[in-house]
């Protein structure tokens, strides 16, 4: 029994230990709307994930899983909504999609 107990333990912390390092390593998406008042909310999908965040002074990024995701900036009339398809995000990288110009 004993012999169980010390084998377990340590195949139990290694594991813990790989699954804390691998959420060290989180992805992210970061962009820049331009205008940076043409929009306060950024929308991101991919299958059944949705995620929003905050447009700051024109800036917005948020952790994402890898993947392929569908941003949507949603702009402030009189400026339109944007969507970029297809943004592909790889694990623990940051995905920077550059500068988004809002159409009036």
């Amino acid at each position: 029994m004993k012999k169980t107990v010390f084998t377990l333990f340590p195949t139990i912390l290694t594991v813990a230990m790989l699954h804390a390092f691998r959420l060290m390593q989180s992805s992210s998406i970061s962009g820049k709307v331009i205008p940076p008042e043409g929009s306060e909310i950024v929308y991101a999908t991919s299958g059944r994930d949705s995620i929003r965040t905050m447009v700051m002074n024109g800036a917005f990024v948020f952790n994402a899983k890898p993947g392929t995701w569908r941003i949507v900036v949603r702009g402030k009339p009189p400026f339109k909504d944007a969507v970029l398809e297809r943004v592909d995000v790889q694990e623990g990288q940051n995905t920077d999609i550059g500068e988004i110009r809002l159409q009036q």
